[in-house]
């Protein structure tokens, strides 16, 4: 049997394509044969193509077993009348759907209504800074100013706003105007029990433009007190003050009063508090001073803001006292 001899470098020998014997193979090499047009082209894989071909076929296949693992471990959609019977109103609050982990039923998370209820005809809303026997101190959130609410407690009832509460009031008939050490003041009829309590940014926006700017004295006159009769109505009763230093909260051996020391940009001032929870802090403390750390610990917060007023006329002067401390809200 006559074959074909081939060269070590793959070409043929001379003299043997004119062999009639001879066929021509490619054997590593590439062939001179013109391809039928209605074959379809060959083409081999390397070793590396199928293995990348196999290692995506099993992570395919991982996948879909995750997607179907997903959806049978997935809880079914609540109807409508299951989901009201889930969500319940709770002071302010609401409750949000029944959670089912593991088997076992856990208590539903709470979250802050969006929108607190409308406000009564004739009536606005209010978010109380300080609350006390006079007055409470709150913030207008349709105008953004400050009001002083002259309330007339109902017997039985002490004042218990907290700061940040959302209330209603309506203006009396006959509001008291003629208080020029109190210009802010403002004369209602009743104040609601508190509708909801606003933190967050929404509390911050409102605080944020109402802090008083840096001066060389807390409500325009140096001193803790001066004498009603100098007073026009052109001064402000009320300033949030954002302390630059302190507050450090002490009781005066004295007299046992209690009183603040902080600083202000370009002035250090001693005045005294009538804030309830302050008053209360330091004497559950058992303690004559308290400040950084221990202060917050005891109130259970930190210091941001001071609310400074002018009380009403003692024996014929108006005192600057601080009457809340307030949080970040």
């Amino acid at each position: 049997m006559r074959g074909a001899q081939l060269s070590q470098a793959g070409q043929i020998e001379p003299g043997l394509e004119d062999d009639p014997g001879f066929e021509a193979e490619s054997v590593g090499t590439n062939s001179d044969k013109t391809p039928d047009p209605g074959e379809p082209p060959t083409s081999r894989a390397t070793p590396a193509t199928r293995e990348r071909r196999r290692s995506d076929k099993a992570g395919s296949a991982r996948g879909r077993q995750r997607d179907r693992s997903s959806r049978s471990a997935r809880p079914k959609a609540l109807s409508s009348d299951a989901l009201a019977d889930t969500v319940a109103p709770v002071d302010g609050f609401v409750a949000g759907p029944t959670v089912f982990r593991d088997g076992a039923r856990q208590a539903p998370p709470l979250r802050r209504l969006r929108r607190a209820p409308a406000t009564a005809a004739g009536s606005r809303r209010y978010l109380v800074l300080a609350c006390n026997n006079d007055d409470v101190t709150s913030v207008d959130l349709s105008t953004g100013a400050i009001a002083r609410l002259r309330v007339r407690w109902r017997p039985g009832r002490e004042p218990d706003l907290n700061a940040f509460d959302l209330v209603d009031a309506m203006p009396a008939k006959d509001p008291e105007r003629d208080d020029l050490a109190q210009p802010e003041a403002v004369t209602v009829k009743n104040v609601s029990q508190p509708i909801a309590n606003m933190r967050g940014r929404r509390a911050r926006r409102v605080l944020r433009h109402l802090v008083a700017p840096p001066e060389q004295h807390v409500l325009g006159f140096p001193g803790t007190s001066a004498p009603y009769w100098e007073f026009r109505g052109m001064r402000p009763s009320v300033a949030l003050v954002a302390p630059a230093q302190g507050p450090l909260l002490f009781r005066r051996k004295e007299d046992g009063t209690v009183w603040v020391r902080f600083g202000w940009p370009r002035s250090d001032n001693w005045l005294p508090v009538e804030d309830r929870r302050a008053l209360a802090a330091l004497w559950a403390s058992r303690r004559d001073r308290l400040s950084g750390k221990q202060l917050a610990t005891a109130l259970g917060f930190k210091t941001h803001y001071l609310l400074v007023e002018l009380s009403r006329p003692r024996d014929g002067h108006c005192y600057k006292t601080v009457t809340a401390f307030l949080p970040r809200p």
